[in-house]
């Protein structure tokens, strides 16, 4: 992982973090109270394969029973809120103010994402994440109730997979990501594939908005079977 710390020094603005994302580089703080913003561009990237990606035969069921209500784009600030929070496992928050404040600039702009999972109208989970040409960069995700983040990532797959997307980012591989089918590739590799995803269009709203996409629809998008 290469960091800079030069970075705080720059006035990043959505336009830098745009074309940042185009060249393979993100941003990341050292913690929730530091607030300067450091650029990451790791060896190995992790992605996950929008054509392959694996979902396990309980969690299909979670799915299709629809117990969790999924939205997306109506609740940006609830979602990166959710992400910054403390972990239970102590794990430190890289998501300062200036990066909310970027984000929620990109969000404003169409260009960040988010997918909301509630349960009795409580935001349970979610996840956010920039989307440039046919490439779609996962930032974060959270949940307070078991399955929710995972649910929202199974409704993402599915909405880049229906929306003809080329790269779901992952930033890197953790064990969570790997049961979905997630792999590291080489920087150089990533690179190449990434410009040819950029330079494509996908669209991200092959869902209305303010429809909820039922769990029966999300899995044959993925062409999850019983």
């Amino acid at each position: 992982m290469q960091h800079d710390h030069d970075g705080d020094r720059v006035d990043i603005t959505p336009q830098i973090l745009l074309k940042a994302y185009a060249a393979g580089i993100f941003p990341m703080a050292e913690d929730a109270d530091d607030p300067t913003i450091y650029w990451v561009e790791p060896k190995a990237r992790g992605i996950l394969p929008i054509d392959h990606f694996h979902v396990s035969r309980r969690l299909a069921r979670t799915i299709r029973s629809d117990r969790f209500e999924v939205r997306t784009d109506s609740n940006f600030d609830g979602v990166i809120a959710g992400c910054a929070a403390p972990r239970g496992d102590g794990e430190k928050t890289w998501i300062n103010a200036r990066i909310r404040e970027l984000y929620g600039a990109l969000y404003d702009a169409g260009h960040a994402h988010t997918i909301e999972v509630y349960a009795d109208g409580r935001l349970v989970g979610g996840l956010y994440g920039v989307s440039l040409g046919a490439a779609f960069f996962g930032e974060s995700m959270f949940h307070v109730s078991r399955d929710a983040s995972k649910v929202a990532l199974v409704h993402l797959m599915a909405r880049l997979r229906t929306g003809g997307y080329r790269l779901a980012d992952t930033q890197f591989v953790t064990d969570h990501l790997i049961q979905f089918g997630a792999e590291e590739v080489p920087r150089h590799v990533y690179k190449r594939r990434l410009a040819e995803a950029i330079a494509e269009e996908a669209v991200w709203d092959v869902w209305p908005r303010e429809r909820t996409v039922s769990g029966e629809n999300v899995l044959a998008a993925l062409s999850v079977v019983e």
